[in-house]
């Protein structure tokens, strides 16, 4: 098991999410817009919006505007195109950008600009991917859990999860993308709420930084962040 998802990571994420709640909704939005032109505005025949709902409600997005951005997805005129970006930030950390985009040009040189002034610099596709997998990852906070370690253990295993792993506060589960769905699914329908819920890219080595070098990886970390267009960042510094 990785570990990836350290609780006092995860605890400055959701102080974050706190702090700039708008934008955080306002790029799940974005998300819901694009699942919606992609399958349709019914989450029951369409699972990529399921599960983006999922990672919505896991930001504290109210049902109200989860549905209301649904709806306005159904009519919208917009269309975004998905788009990731590789590149290296200081002593060669990896970095994966996915963003998604109704002007590539802009973007890209968005992007771009932010490598660049952080010490870092834009790669070309593939050039870092191979360092991660794709995985399906489920946090579960310990003290909302509204079952035992035990059942939820078996509930996740019984439907597909590679691995679940118990730390001092939080339950993590680890599935394939392709069994992301079903696990999710069955966890939910037990009741269990998520403090994460998402497919992600999780590094397969990882980096240490000294002092200087730590703190550029966070300014580029924190500038890529300020990029309406950017959904997500992985990155294999090892904080």
């Amino acid at each position: 098991m990785s570990g990836h998802s350290k609780w006092h990571n995860i605890q400055a994420k959701k102080g974050k999410a706190d702090a700039a709640r708008g934008k955080i909704f306002t790029k799940l939005g974005r998300e819901l817009l694009i699942a919606v032109k992609e399958g349709g505005p019914d989450p029951l025949g369409n699972s990529k919006l399921k599960n983006v709902i999922a990672k919505c409600k896991a930001s504290n997005m109210p049902n109200d505007t989860i549905n209301n951005a649904i709806k306005k997805a159904s009519s919208s005129n917009e269309n975004y195109e998905e788009i990731v970006y590789e590149g290296y930030g200081p002593n060669g950390v990896a970095v994966i950008v996915e963003a998604s985009t109704d002007n590539k040009n802009r973007t890209a040189a968005d992007v771009r600009h932010v490598f660049d002034k952080s010490g870092g610099n834009l790669g070309t596709t593939g050039c870092v991917s191979y360092m991660f997998n794709k995985k399906g990852i489920i946090i579960i906070e310990k003290e909302t859990a509204s079952k035992d370690e035990e059942e939820i253990m078996t509930l996740a295993i019984e439907n597909g999860a590679e691995d679940f792993e118990a730390s001092e506060e939080i339950y993590e589960i680890t599935t394939d993308p392709a069994d992301f769905t079903t696990v999710r699914e069955a966890l939910e329908n037990a009741g269990l709420e998520f403090l994460e819920a998402e497919v992600q890219m999780l590094p397969t080595t990882t980096v240490t930084l000294d002092e200087s070098g730590a703190e550029k990886m966070e300014r580029l970390i924190e500038k890529l962040e300020d990029l309406d267009d950017v959904s997500n960042i992985y990155h294999n510094w090892e904080e």
